[in-house]
């Protein structure tokens, strides 16, 4: 049995070819148009709004950090706030929590929409509708609309200006190689030339002695 196990695939090994299947797969160039699209926001004076559900929240946080801080382009996500999330939840209900927010921030045709999602959003199969409403209200305001999603792209690609889709290689893997791949995509984004304003922190980093591996006890 102990040969025949070597000669099986772990399912770590499997795992990381499917994530070199997404990174040969992806449309390099649509990320790369998405940078100038997001520079041109940036130049504009616009404001960037990320929203997500699940692990995409998440990312959307992260994401705001890196978009704020890397690219110093204004951003925010309703996702970050906790307390009027879950109060227009329990009092307008979940379907209306992002395009509730885009009204009470004023956005306006300046700005943009980015979404991370699994799916895009699919109102008839009821599945992140409150992200169908915030586009459907980013449209009503002249909003860009971005994103980074999975599977067919959903209702964000289809409304979408700028939509990179993350590429299905294994219909076992959707949700965990979609939501890894939307942190590669929006570093790929932060770091990108028409975009980046600020290095990361280890990159400038000027190495003693040509030592890389070394650092002090507040950098590790």
């Amino acid at each position: 049995m102990g040969g025949n196990y070597r000669q099986m695939k772990t399912h770590a090994e499997n795992f990381l070819e499917r994530v070199a299947d997404v990174a040969r797969a992806v449309d390099a160039e649509a990320i790369d148009r998405l940078a100038f699209k997001l520079a041109g926001l940036r130049a504009a004076g616009g404001r960037l709004f990320l929203i997500g559900v699940g692990g995409s929240a998440a990312n959307c946080s992260h994401a705001v950090n890196d978009f704020r801080k890397l690219a110093h382009l204004e951003a925010y996500s309703p996702c970050d706030n906790v307390a009027e999330l879950t109060a227009r939840t329990n009092d307008e209900g979940w379907e209306t929590v992002f395009s509730e927010w885009l009204k009470v921030s004023n956005a306006c045709s300046r700005d943009a929409v980015f979404v991370m999602s699994v799916g895009g959003g699919n109102e008839e199969k009821k599945i992140s509708v409150n992200i169908v409403r915030a586009l459907d209200e980013a449209r009503r305001r002249g909003m860009a609309i971005y994103g980074i999603v999975g599977r067919d792209g959903g209702y964000t690609k289809k409304v979408g200006n700028e939509v990179v889709v993350i590429p299905t290689v294994d219909a076992g893997l959707v949700t965990p190689l979609v939501e890894a791949f939307q942190a590669v995509v929006w570093h790929c984004l932060v770091c990108h030339p028409a975009l980046m304003h600020q290095a990361n922190k280890w990159e400038s980093v000027t190495v003693i002695g040509g030592n890389a591996g070394a650092a002090g006890p507040e950098q590790r």
